[in-house]
């Protein structure tokens, strides 16, 4: 048995009566998926509205104005992010070097790549599918925890390492959306008690790699900051700048280090 196709007012007004709030948008995005098959679109409506990442469904999603291979079972990157790739692309300097930790898709990294061709851009993830992925995106990425895979060529030599790393807090996980909590992993959001367990030991690993004078952008949210402001001064770099969304809430932090 096949499904009909609607046009994108019709899918869109299902999706919404179930809850997508870019009700539209995403109708647009299954039907040029579909591509006129009706059995294509009737399985991936059906997954969905089962509530798997539409990412996942249709193989790709748009991140800094360019479409971004996406595998099933890897972290999709969210528009929030953008915003730290912008201040990434203006820290880089010419011919520099950066490292994207977390990498998941490698859509940061590949962002920050096709700003600053001229620069050597790595990245790291801990699954093995998330590399693949960002490998399929023309990423130079490494399996391992955070730091550890990165080219040992590469300590005291890197001016920037950014990365959007799980921060939120263990007790906050079921507080997440439903889809998220079904499909995908909770080791991709989950940061520990207070949600800075993995921000505190990217913040330790960064001074092995960072030169004197480099710069470290995290993503993360609400009162974060000041919860790392001790771990940054003892690990020798500045005091945090808090970078603000469009919201004026807490994204991220960018920090220089300025220990040996």
């Amino acid at each position: 048995m096949t499904t009909s196709i609607p046009d994108v007012v019709g899918l869109g007004a299902v999706l919404r009566s179930a809850g997508f709030v870019a009700a539209e948008r995403e109708a647009e995005v299954l039907l040029a998926h579909a591509s006129g098959d009706r059995a294509v679109f009737g399985a991936a409506l059906a997954r969905r509205l089962g509530g798997e990442p539409l990412a996942w469904i249709v193989g790709e999603t748009m991140f800094f104005g360019a479409t971004v291979s996406v595998r099933a079972g890897v972290y999709v990157p969210r528009r929030q992010s953008e915003s730290l790739v912008r201040r990434a692309i203006e820290l880089l300097p010419r011919g520099g070097t950066a490292v994207d930790v977390c990498t998941g898709t490698g859509a940061i990294a590949r962002a920050i790549g096709r700003a600053r061709p001229d620069a050597t851009v790595v990245a790291s993830d801990i699954d093995p599918r998330a590399v693949a992925c960002a490998r399929a995106n023309g990423v130079e990425a490494f399996v391992g925890d955070l730091l550890e895979p990165v080219p040992a060529g590469l300590r005291g030599r890197v001016d920037l390492v950014v990365g959007v790393v799980p921060y939120v807090p263990s007790a906050a996980m079921s507080l997440l959306q439903r889809d998220t909590l079904a499909f995908e992993s909770g080791v991709s959001y989950d940061g520990g008690d207070d949600g800075v367990d993995i921000l505190r030991r990217v913040v330790a690993e960064g001074t092995r790699y960072l030169r004197h004078g480099g710069s470290l952008l995290l993503e993360l949210g609400a009162d974060q900051a000041g919860l790392i402001a001790s771990d940054l001064e003892r690990a020798g770099y500045s005091p945090a700048v808090v970078l603000l969304d469009d919201d004026r809430d807490p994204r991220g932090i960018e920090t220089t280090f300025t220990g040996s």
